[in-house]
């Protein structure tokens, strides 16, 4: 583990609340805009599946890896875009800019949130995700995750020789080491291949922590309920681990370090044990 680590410390989180979300009349409007952002998301991926269904026969394996990523990204960032510009969610993962050009890193972050996968891949274009086999398959949402080359994980083998493959040829990977989102305060138990991956790999592990005092589409939050507002994410970069030569260890250790950086954050509102 390297020693060098930004300075951490307790972060203020909760901006003052927006002025006329704090009328009780005006909380309808926040919920509606709030489901008519997640409706943007869901249209902008039907569109971009679509076009990657086109684009599959006819794009090389190469191209169309960088092609489908940074769709995926841009979509993103498109969305980020507009859940800003209503006030209702802010974001801040600006930390994760020196990353994009990285090539052969995998990079690890806790997973309070549905939204946590958007913030990184819209930062990091040249970035996959490990997707359930079942997701690469349907045909709504499978064909811009095939274009882009996302590794599934229809078994931690085949999982593991695919982002290895991903990262040697310059690839980046996204992981979320808890395997679903937290399901315990601060992090929840780590079952993962990344210290086997980076082993195999040779690559370094860039710690991602994701800070939010918001328990919105956290694990058992349903999407028509509305949460404290403003919503509110922070990005920021951790520790740089070198690939380990205990793969067990690496991720015992990893767990560790994660609960020490995070357990000073305040536990969301309505967010409960599980």
């Amino acid at each position: 583990m390297s020693s060098a680590e930004p300075e951490a410390g307790p972060h203020a989180l909760r901006p003052a609340p927006l002025p006329l979300i704090a009328r009780a009349w005006m909380r309808p409007v926040a919920w509606m805009t709030l489901q008519c952002l997640l409706l943007l998301l869901g249209l902008m991926s039907i569109v971009w599946n679509l076009v990657a269904l086109a684009l599959l026969p006819v794009l090389d394996r190469e191209r169309g890896r960088r092609i489908g990523r940074l769709g995926i990204s841009r979509g993103y960032r498109i969305f980020w875009r507009a859940a800003q510009a209503s006030g209702l969610l802010r974001m801040d993962a600006d930390a994760l800019v020196p990353l994009a050009e990285e090539a052969g890193l995998v990079i690890v972050a806790n997973h309070p949130s549905l939204l946590d996968a958007l913030m990184l891949v819209a930062r990091l274009p040249r970035s996959a995700c490990v997707m359930k086999a079942s997701l690469l398959r349907n045909p709504f949402l499978g064909p811009g995750a095939r274009l882009a080359r996302y590794i599934h994980n229809d078994s931690a083998y085949e999982m593991v020789r695919q982002a290895e493959g991903d990262l040697r040829t310059g690839g980046q990977l996204v992981l979320f080491p808890e395997g679903t989102r937290s399901t315990r305060w601060p992090v929840g138990p780590f079952h993962s291949v990344v210290g086997l991956l980076a082993k195999r790999a040779a690559a370094p592990v860039q710690a991602v922590l994701i800070e939010t005092d918001s328990p919105y589409l956290g694990k058992g939050w349903p999407l028509w309920r509305l949460p404290p507002l403003p919503i509110v994410f922070r990005v920021r970069l951790g520790r740089r681990f070198e690939p380990p030569q205990d793969a067990k260890a690496f991720e015992a250790g990893l767990e560790a370090y994660f609960t020490a950086e995070l357990q000073h954050l305040p536990r969301p509102a309505g967010w409960t044990r599980r």
